[in-house]
């Protein structure tokens, strides 16, 4: 017999979570989960509450972003490491009868911390457990559950085959849940695309507790899952994907120009071809400020153009010769590899060994993400602007163009969520790390990276400015997930998707969860009710 739900004055006192003990709270939510969920599978041992002593350690294990570690940070009522689908059923339950929110965290990797902090009473569904990953070389293809890193990924396919790979990110700790679902790039996205342009199926929880593959949940919901953010939609617990080829052998380098050694004219070049190159190569440009070698300054801008090419070294030399001989690439600048080993040159970790893929512990900062698009190049005159204003600033964030064309140009701008196709020159991250702790030192370093930000204005996608939804960005707005929802939304969701990528997520998010429970501080909404 089940026990009763709880009576309409305790949902208010639970709610308002400061008037009641979270020894209580948490005792009547594990109630109503050992009720719901399945007695084959125990539920009480995976709920760690602030009063357990594990709890310090399982919340930080996943909080990838110091600024959202501080003692001043709402810590969730709880935190369930789910391992099995009925825990996960059981919580939706639960907390849509409770009127708790649930926060879903697969790897913590979200810059703004949304899948385990709030500014309401919530829980964190960690999804950490469901990491398996099934590689199958005669169909080229995986499942590969929500939990699993991308290195883990990586290193699964690589003991079966060294000639296959998969498009996705070049951070090995990054969990695969937000990645995949927010439409996750890497350094073979000029030949292959995008993650979800590699993505054949998912297995999805729905709000109504239901398990669904991609022939249950309708290619609406397939597609809004692959692109437009999971956790709008469900619980997602994996995804298959289409393994790619790569080459027995990979080549790669770096090539750091300082100001006086022509950097100017080589990042000046670079925008007007790198979109154009062969597909085999991606060749990512960062812009940084350094300390200077003359006595001139104390400091000067660096450009360094970071690469990966899926062919020898004489190949590469030959295209670049043709390409980009300004660089002045020479054989001795050049590494081959293995595209596992690339992998983890990207990290500037050491070559071997490779099982460091399945390390989950990446160095940990305070840090600050934005995005732009550039799809005009920068004249001469924009690029010393920048040059100087980042040195004036004296700030620490790099500017990291990743080039586009290839693959990514071919793919309709509708076929997924993910809008930014052709037309774009480049994705430019704006990356900002730093260690001093605090509150202050935080608004510091985040006033600098928007004022920066700001500076950029006139060189980059406009009406909208365009942003890319795996570098979370708050600034760009938030949902109070209230009557103002659509329209808050609306703000952010049209600069991550554009309108009718974003008109068509708002669709299908209001005919499959009406009651927007799945929701975060920029979820997709649904649409008021007056229009429904």
């Amino acid at each position: 017999m089940k026990i009763p739900l709880f009576s309409s004055s305790l949902i208010i006192l639970l709610v308002l979570a400061t008037s009641i003990s979270p020894s209580h709270e948490n005792q009547t939510f594990l109630q109503c989960l050992e009720t719901n969920s399945n007695p084959s599978y125990p539920i009480s041992s995976l709920v760690f509450s602030p009063n357990n002593s594990s709890f310090p350690s399982i919340l930080q294990a996943y909080i990838r972003n110091l600024r959202f570690n501080e003692s001043t940070t709402r810590k969730p009522l709880f935190i369930l490491t789910a391992q099995h689908e009925s825990h996960i059923q059981a919580s939706i339950i639960c907390a849509k009868s409770q009127g708790v929110q649930m926060k879903i965290r697969s790897g913590g990797h979200d810059y703004e911390g949304l899948s385990y902090v709030s500014n309401v009473p919530f829980f964190i569904v960690d999804m950490f457990n469901f990491r398996s990953i099934n590689v199958s070389i005669e169909d080229e293809s995986a499942w590969v559950e929500v939990g699993a890193t991308l290195g883990e990924v990586y290193y699964r396919i690589a003991e079966k085959s060294n000639v296959h790979g998969f498009p996705a990110g070049v951070c090995p700790t990054v969990g695969v849940g937000g990645h995949f679902s927010g439409a996750g790039y890497g350094n073979m996205m000029r030949k292959y695309g995008l993650t979800v342009d590699n993505i054949d199926d998912a297995k999805l929880i729905d709000v109504n507790g239901r398990i669904l593959d991609r022939k249950s949940m309708g290619e609406d919901l397939f597609w809004a899952i692959t692109g437009g953010g999971g956790v709008s939609y469900g619980v997602v617990l994996s995804y298959k994907i289409k393994l790619v080829r790569v080459p027995p052998k990979v080549t790669v380098f770096r090539a750091p120009r300082f100001y006086d050694q022509n950097a100017l004219d080589l990042a000046y070049l670079w925008q007007r071809r790198a979109n154009k190159w062969d597909n085999d190569l991606f060749m990512r440009m960062i812009i940084d400020v350094v300390n200077s070698t003359t006595r001139t300054s104390k400091k000067t801008i660096r450009v360094s153009f970071f690469t990966l090419f899926l062919g020898d070294s004489d190949r590469l030399i030959s295209v670049l010769n043709q390409s980009f001989p300004e660089l002045g690439l020479e054989r001795k600048d050049c590494i081959e590899m293995s595209w596992i080993e690339s992998v983890l040159y990207y990290t500037n970790s050491p070559i071997t060994p490779i099982d460091a893929l399945l390390s989950r512990s990446p160095p940990l900062s305070y840090l600050k993400r934005k995005s732009d698009y550039l799809q005009k190049p920068m004249s001469k005159e924009g690029l010393e602007f920048i040059f100087k204003k980042m040195i004036e600033l004296q700030t620490p964030t790099s500017l990291i163009f990743n080039p586009y064309g290839g693959r990514m140009s071919e793919i309709s701008p509708l076929a997924k969520p993910f809008p930014h196709r052709d037309g774009n020159i480049a994705k430019i991250q704006y990356s900002t790390n730093w260690n001093e702790k605090g509150v202050e030192a935080s608004n510091h370093y985040l006033n600098l990276t928007r004022v920066l930000y700001n500076y950029m204005t006139p060189f980059v996608s406009k009406s909208p400015r365009l942003a890319f939804l795996n570098y979370r960005d708050i600034d760009l707005g938030i949902t109070h997930n209230g009557k103002l929802s659509y329209f808050e939304g609306k703000v952010y969701g049209i600069k991550y998707f554009k309108k009718e990528n974003f008109n068509r997520l708002v669709k299908i998010k209001t005919k499959v969860d009406p009651q927007n429970f799945f929701r975060n501080e920029q979820s997709i909404p649904v649409y008021p009710s007056w229009r429904n």
